[in-house]
């Protein structure tokens, strides 16, 4: 039986999307904090030493939450407002016993 999606809810999608995406980063962005520490400090043009920002690697799962969370909303409107012209995602069910 063929079922079709007709709308989608812009705000929930997005806070489970956005969640996942800062959730997926934490694995990429904690060995990076480590390997940058492990590192040592830089010279900079001045002379004196440098240290990485740790901070930076704990605001971007914080930004990818916010912009994931965004960018599904967007879609989510566009995908309701299309669909009343092209129709929505088509997908098959089957009754299993």
């Amino acid at each position: 039986m063929k079922k079709q999606i007709k709308r989608l809810s812009p705000h929930q999608n997005g806070k489970v999307f956005g969640v996942l995406m800062a959730v997926a980063t934490l694995p990429i962005f904690l060995p990076m904090i480590l390997m940058m520490n492990l590192a040592g400090p830089s010279v900079g043009p001045d002379g004196n030493t440098v240290g990485f920002p740790t901070f930076v690697f704990f605001i971007f799962p914080l930004l990818y939450l916010i912009f994931g969370y965004i960018s599904v909303v967007i879609g989510c409107f566009f995908y309701n407002i299309l669909n009343r012209f092209i129709g929505g995602f088509e997908f098959l069910v089957e009754e299993v016993h």
